[in-house]
């Protein structure tokens, strides 16, 4: 089979994983065209692909080429160097998809294995280990979060009927999708609206449990988050595993504060914009320094337009339901003051659709903002 079949199976493990803030990778050990041992790093801190498939391989991965969606770790972190494991093994090729962005590894890896006589070979479908990895590529390039603005509406543009009931707006694959998604993600956010409207738990929710959760955040910048939300009791019951993170601004009130924050629960306080609220641009600054190298947004129309405004937003998922609920005060997925001219309207890059049961999902890529980095799909 030719390098680009491997490859392709390479990356299908990668999506396995919950990796944040480590890239997600994939590792295939081939040997006479056979497969003696795959892998993929499930979530950060547990062993490399590289390692699983080697474990797998055993004795066999001796003379087998190693196909890996990223450059192997040439330094130690929270686990060895899989470069030099690579090489221990036996390995005589390694062909990679793409060169790591990581300062600490960037070519140190490919060295290393060509010195101990491995060729390497690079390149073989890079676009799509880029796609794979693109919050990760983004992070390492502008020390910045990749945010996703993710919504699901009907088919004449509403998330919820006028009622505010928006349970549920797309099918059960769809939100399947989503909650796979959100466990990928660094973090998952909404406004302070959303959490009073929906009381949302903003876990993922997957069967079996993902081992990782995001961290959740809530911007609210007059604190006006219920000490019961659900939000909240989760963050209470299981302060090391789902962590709740209330962003409010300098002038939020002090016994709010104190109401809220506790253990699995922290309050920070922000910049304000020039309407009082909270500065998401000095936010984005907060999570990069926290490591959160991805952001989706799932929230409301208001918070939405916010990243968009800001020219925060990197990418668009928007789930098309085919229902029409109508309503001239029911709220749709972007909201804010909007433009007043459809030349100023923003047009999405680089656009692809997919099916999910009955929903659409359309997915495409905001123009580059100031100091951004462009992933190519």
């Amino acid at each position: 089979m030719s390098d680009e079949v491997w490859m392709r199976r390479a990356l299908r493990l990668a999506t396995k994983g919950f990796a944040p803030p480590n890239p997600m990778v994939g590792c295939v050990l081939v040997k006479n065209e056979q497969v003696v041992g795959e892998g993929y790093h499930s979530f950060a801190g547990q062993p490399h692909a590289e390692i699983e498939a080697l474990n797998k391989a055993g004795a066999a991965a001796a003379g087998a080429t190693a196909y890996v969606t990223l450059e192997p770790c040439s330094h130690w972190g929270k686990t060895p160097p899989c470069a030099e494991a690579l090489i221990r093994a036996g390995v005589v090729r390694v062909v990679a998809a793409v060169l790591d962005p990581n300062p600490r590894v960037s070519g140190s890896g490919f060295q290393r294995l060509r010195d101990a006589g491995i060729r390497v070979e690079t390149g073989v479908l890079e676009r799509e280990a880029r796609r794979v990895n693109e919050a990760f590529f983004h992070f390492q390039t502008t020390r910045s979060p990749f945010v996703t603005i993710k919504s699901a509406s009907t088919l004449d543009g509403k998330v919820a009927t006028r009622t505010g009931d928006s349970r549920w707006v797309t099918g059960e694959t769809a939100r399947r999708y989503a909650h796979r998604l959100r466990a990928q993600a660094g973090a998952v956010l909404v406004g302070v609206g959303t959490v009073l409207a929906d009381n949302p738990k903003l876990t993922a929710r997957l069967h079996p449990p993902p081992p990782r959760q995001p961290l959740r955040i809530i911007v609210d910048s007059g604190l006006r988050t219920p000490p019961d939300a659900e939000a909240v009791r989760i963050a209470r019951e299981q302060p090391a595993g789902s962590p709740l993170l209330i962003v409010a601004t300098e002038q939020a009130d002090l016994n709010r504060e104190r109401a809220l924050a506790g253990d699995g629960v922290e309050v920070v306080r922000v910049p304000t914009t020039g309407q009082g609220r909270v500065d998401l641009t000095s936010l984005m600054r907060i999570l990069a320094e926290r490591q959160v190298i991805s952001v989706l947004v799932d929230g409301g129309g208001e918070m939405n337009a916010g990243f968009i405004e800001a020219r925060l937003a990197h990418k668009a998922l928007f789930f098309v339901a085919p229902k029409i609920i109508g309503g001239r005060d029911a709220p749709t997925p972007v909201e804010g003051p909007g433009i007043e001219t459809m030349s100023d309207a923003v047009r999405l890059l680089r656009i692809s659709v997919r099916r999910f049961g009955p929903d659409v999902l359309v997915e495409g890529y905001f123009p580059p903002g100031p100091g951004d980095s462009v992933v190519e799909s």
